[in-house]
């Protein structure tokens, strides 16, 4: 058992849960009240929570090959650029393939990776890790609520064709058949976890719901990645770096997220620069604008993140 990391991983909770009520409770005021958030506010929102969310999966060497030498973190680099490279080609080629196929990554990625949260967290304060069975029923509507239901939400388009007009389509006649599928999981996976006693991944759930149920898609993809899934993900971080760990193990919570995230923000701005020139070089695939761009960038990206991360997640759902 270790307090002080355990204090971190709660910390992660309490931040993320915060963040989306506050955003159900805004968005339903404005519903209320008539309102609406101009397109153009919701993309400089969403640039804003992507840049925030890159951090956490910048310093994926350094829980990779912690002690290894400097020959091995080189080719590992090469190695992940190169993915990220090759991905970033494709979903640039092939628009909206790649948008789905990102779908689907970021979808598994999320929920997996809330699900080997919620475990890690349970390990830090001594406690039995829940069935790899539990997990994953909870894994799968985690990851697709944030994702799959704002997409298909009859608000996404404008957003979509904001971001780039191949996008609209994604989902071809079948949004209404993915929203039913995505609310029947939810649905199946809820009264699981109740009937287990998991009370506090059921209430993420129906947090998510209605999150995304609410909030315009773009400020859910915003309050998700860079306050729910970049927050928890850096929680997770923290054991595996010797500083962010001893500053855990002291009670110091502010200052194991900082040495959790201040060697990845170099990251922010190597994306805005490639995004920008990718913008300037590339005008073509790239001139619908900064976000577009960005998202690139951080996707490629994600494919390796994906990659790298996906056995510690299996280990996290799998300890018992």
């Amino acid at each position: 058992m270790n307090l002080g990391l355990s204090r971190v991983y709660l910390a992660a909770q309490r931040f993320s849960r915060i963040a989306v009520v506050t955003a159900i409770l805004l968005f339903s005021a404005f519903r209320i009240a008539g309102v609406d958030l101009a397109i153009s506010a919701q993309v400089v929102i969403a640039l804003i929570a992507l840049l925030l969310g890159i951090p956490h999966g910048a310093i994926d060497h350094l829980i990779t090959l912690p002690s290894h030498p400097r020959s091995k973190f080189l080719l590992f680099i090469v190695i992940y650029v190169v993915i990220a490279v090759i991905a970033g080609i494709g979903i640039a080629t092939w628009n909206q393939h790649g948008f789905q196929f990102v779908l689907v990554m970021s979808a598994l990625h999320f929920g997996f990776g809330d699900a080997s949260y919620a475990n890690e967290w349970r390990s830090a304060k001594g406690e039995k890790a829940r069935s790899w069975i539990l997990e994953t029923c909870y894994a799968l509507p985690a990851g697709l609520l944030p994702v799959a239901l704002p997409l298909t939400d009859s608000r996404a388009l404008s957003a979509l064709n904001r971001i780039n007009r191949s996008l609209g389509g994604w989902a071809g006649a079948h949004d209404q058949l993915i929203r039913r599928i995505v609310l029947g999981a939810t649905a199946l996976a809820l009264i699981v976890l109740v009937v287990q006693w998991a009370f506090a991944l059921a209430i993420d759930l129906v947090l998510l719901a209605a999150l995304s149920l609410i909030a315009p898609p773009l400020i859910t993809f915003a309050v998700y990645f860079g306050c729910w899934h970049a927050i928890r993900h850096t929680a997770r971080l923290v054991p595996k770096l010797p500083a962010s760990l001893s500053a855990a193990t002291e009670n110091r919570v502010a200052a194991a997220y900082r040495a959790a995230i201040i060697p990845g923000l170099y990251a922010v701005v190597g994306t805005l620069a490639v995004g920008a020139g990718l913008m300037i070089f590339d005008p073509h695939s790239f001139g619908s604008g900064l976000l577009w761009s960005t998202l690139v960038v951080v996707w490629a990206l994600t494919v390796p993140h994906m990659m790298t991360t996906a056995r510690f997640d299996w280990r996290a759902i799998r300890a018992r």
